[in-house]
């Protein structure tokens, strides 16, 4: 029993000086959740950090900020318009996980549904290699759909040349 005492007042001592607080044990799997999306969010800003420094992107974007703050769901294409990386939260957008997507083009979000005008001006930005904003309707992976704006932008070098294209987007009503 003493062994438990000194554990405890030790554990108090510690705990006091940390800047989080305890949770009660039937709170677990709630913060384990969110503890894991806080994770899974800075493990994709660093990787897109690496990304934007490899490819000598010359844009200052918090990667943070968009995706742990706004929760936003970012797809980076190369300028051929092959996914090369999205944050993994899209799982929880359209039931995707990462590696099923990189390499692929991001039409493959649309169906017979989707707006055939919306499309079109979303291409011609691509196309044109200017910023775009719009909502779509997108397909899950198990073929239900959803409504998504999409805020997207060609990314350049710091000579200037289209190197990828950025699209932060969230899920809407």
């Amino acid at each position: 029993m003493k062994e438990i005492q000194h554990y405890d007042r030790a554990a108090h001592k510690f705990y006091r000086k940390q800047s989080f607080n305890a949770l009660p044990l039937t709170s677990w799997d709630l913060f384990a959740d969110e503890f894991k999306r806080i994770g899974d969010a800075l493990n994709d800003a660093t990787k897109l950090e690496k990304l934007a420094q490899t490819n000598n992107w010359n844009s200052a974007v918090s990667f943070k900020e968009e995706i742990l703050d706004k929760s936003h769901v970012i797809v980076v294409t190369d300028d051929s318009l092959n996914i090369v990386h999205t944050s993994k939260n899209i799982y929880k957008m359209n039931g995707y996980v990462s590696e099923e997507i990189i390499g692929k083009k991001p039409k493959m979000f649309q169906g017979k549904l989707t707006c055939k005008k919306t499309s079109r001006k979303i291409g011609e930005a691509v196309e044109n290699k200017i910023p775009f904003e719009a909502t779509i309707l997108n397909y899950r992976k198990d073929g239900s759909t959803y409504m998504c704006w999409i805020k997207g932008s060609p990314i350049r070098d710091m000579n200037g040349n289209v190197v990828n294209f950025i699209a932060f987007e969230k899920e809407v009503a």
